[in-house]
């Protein structure tokens, strides 16, 4: 019994050097997707508003030179489309837009998954740091029945500092993930909207 009791001392405290580990990567992870999609989001909201100047006007001659601007996401995926339609109609256009989504999600949501799970488990992780270090406190309690509340108190003050880790790693990541996953979206959602503009100028051109 005395080993468990060690085994749990021992566990708590390399939770809270795995929480700490877990609190770098998950920082780090937040650095590098903010720079990452800032650059890609910002590209993404001006090509939204070429987008919706081409509706307002309803000018789709211009789907051609917004075609061009392939430092974008969704420029390059309208330039693919209208090369496809060019050679081989609209039959298939859909797919070709469906896998450039396919591909360019993965480096769009480069380690968010990560991050995701950081944020849901830290939390568990650090009560299970607080439920080890509990079981320490009873334990010290039973081997120490003259010292009273003290040897108690102090352990679970000990132990609670798990659970806060826990939570103050969890719920930083929760937001910034929350946050990316709304980027990617946006992302997303213009490549279907250069797709429908993409079919659009065909039937267009076609008449």
């Amino acid at each position: 019994m005395d080993m468990l009791f060690k085994i749990a001392d021992a566990a708590a405290h390399g939770i809270l050097y795995f929480m700490g580990f877990a609190s770098i990567l998950s920082v780090s992870i937040m650095f590098e997707r903010y720079f990452s999609l800032k650059k890609v989001g910002d590209q993404s909201k001006e090509l939204a508003k070429d987008f919706r100047r081409v509706l307002e006007d309803q000018d789709l001659s211009e789907i051609e030179a917004l075609s061009k601007k392939t430092s974008s996401l969704e420029g390059r995926a309208l330039g693919y489309g209208l090369n496809h339609v060019k050679k081989n109609g609209t039959e298939g256009l859909d797919e070709i837009f469906n896998s450039f989504k396919t591909i360019e999600r993965p480096v769009l949501e480069k380690n968010l998954t990560v991050l995701g799970t950081i944020a849901s488990n830290a939390p568990y992780v650090g009560l299970l740091g607080t439920v080890m270090g509990i079981m320490k406190a009873f334990n010290d309690l039973a081997n120490a029945p003259g010292q009273g509340n003290e040897v108690v108190m102090a352990g679970i003050g000990h132990a609670l500092v798990s659970t806060a880790i826990g939570l103050a790693v969890a719920i930083p990541a929760v937001m910034a993930f929350n946050f990316f996953q709304k980027k990617v979206g946006m992302v997303l959602n213009n490549i279907d909207a250069a797709r429908d503009l993409c079919l659009a100028y065909t039937k267009t051109r076609r008449a």
